[in-house]
């Protein structure tokens, strides 16, 4: 008797390979009990314990306007982002972090009204997001990174006096509560969405300071404690909103505006050490005055924003791990600049 037989035709007999490990993957056909244990034991079986790694974006302004929109996209395999759900306030600049289970969404400004607001969502699940707790200052454009344990928010502006701010913050993700005080900056800057981050240190990439000048400082902080940033070296190109990303032993700065305008850059460095960032590679197109928005899971970054100031949906992709350039993911919903990137499966979350 067949196996075919024995199911009714329901389960073919012909085994297909896993495509993966995680909940959402397969290996189709009839399995003999060591075969499957073989396959486990080199965790590259199905585990439904084992959630796919999701990348987060939201919010954003689509010419001049904003919006609340939060979409989501498993990092597995390429395709275009789906509805999430809303934030509690529609805003652009704004900034995310998370842990491998919640989202944490930090302050942004609503076009001429500034917004404190911090938001959060439970990453594996869809719907709307909840009200986590207020930031200290009115500000936008920060930079957010995180560990497993805290989110810390760096620089920013603040949107009622368009004041440019050196203030870092913190929040302990799995909690909820206002932003407390971390330290400071080397000088007042923003760098919306440039840092990365492995599990005990967040770098960030870039900045404007508040005379308008692209700067290419890398600072970084210890995220288990509390203190001032230092000094980690340079970009190899200065330029302010670069796109942050990277995996537990790699950090990348993708994109961002420079003084002659957008530009398509990807540079890299390695977290843990101190120096300055080398060539990885180009995006797609160039990156628009909002910069790029970047997030990853522990083998891929993605990216998107603008192309020469035009806005798109284009999400571009590299493999960390080597260099090169960014070749398509898919699309997102909408075609908005400045929104927040955030992911279950960053360097920052071993």
């Amino acid at each position: 008797m067949s196996y075919k037989q024995m199911t009714g035709n329901i389960i073919s007999a012909t085994k297909v390979e896993p495509d993966g490990k995680f909940s959402t993957s397969a290996a189709s056909g009839v399995w003999s009990l060591q075969e499957q244990y073989d396959y486990a034991r080199g965790a590259n079986w199905p585990n439904a314990a084992n959630p796919a790694p999701r990348g987060i974006f939201a919010g954003g302004a689509p010419d001049g306007d904003v919006v609340n929109v939060i979409q989501y996209r498993d990092l597995v395999t390429a395709g275009n982002f789906l509805d999430f759900g809303d934030l509690t306030v529609a805003r652009r600049q704004v900034s995310g972090a998370s842990s491998s289970t919640r989202g944490v969404f930090f302050t942004g400004d609503a076009g001429s009204t500034p917004i404190n607001t911090i938001d959060y969502i439970t990453i594996a699940s869809t719907g709307n997001a909840t009200d986590f707790g207020d930031a200290s200052a009115l500000a936008a454009r920060c930079a957010g990174a995180s560990n497993s344990i805290r989110a810390v928010w760096m620089g920013g502006r603040t949107v009622d006096s368009n004041t440019i701010l050196d203030s870092i913050e913190y929040n302990t993700i799995a909690s909820t509560g206002n932003a407390t005080d971390f330290g400071n900056l080397s000088a007042a800057y923003e760098s919306h969405e440039s840092a990365c981050s492995n599990t005990t240190r967040a770098v960030i990439q870039g900045g404007q300071t508040g005379a308008g000048a692209n700067i290419d400082n890398v600072e970084y902080i210890t995220i288990g404690t509390t203190g001032n940033t230092t000094d980690f070296g340079n970009l190899s190109v200065v330029r302010r909103a670069p796109a942050g990303a990277g995996s537990v032993t790699r950090g990348l700065a993708a994109g961002g505006f420079a003084d002659a305008g957008g530009v398509n850059v990807i540079d890299y460095v390695t977290i843990a050490s101190t120096g300055n960032h080398s060539d990885f590679g180009n995006l797609s197109g160039v990156s628009g005055g909002g910069g790029s928005i970047g997030t990853s899971s522990k083998t891929i970054a993605i990216f998107t924003d603008g192309v020469g100031g035009n806005y798109t949906n284009t999400i571009d992709q590299v493999t960390i791990a080597s260099t090169g350039d960014a070749t398509d993911f898919g699309d997102t919903i909408n075609s908005v600049n400045s929104k927040a990137s955030l992911s279950s499966a960053h360097g920052g979350l071993a």
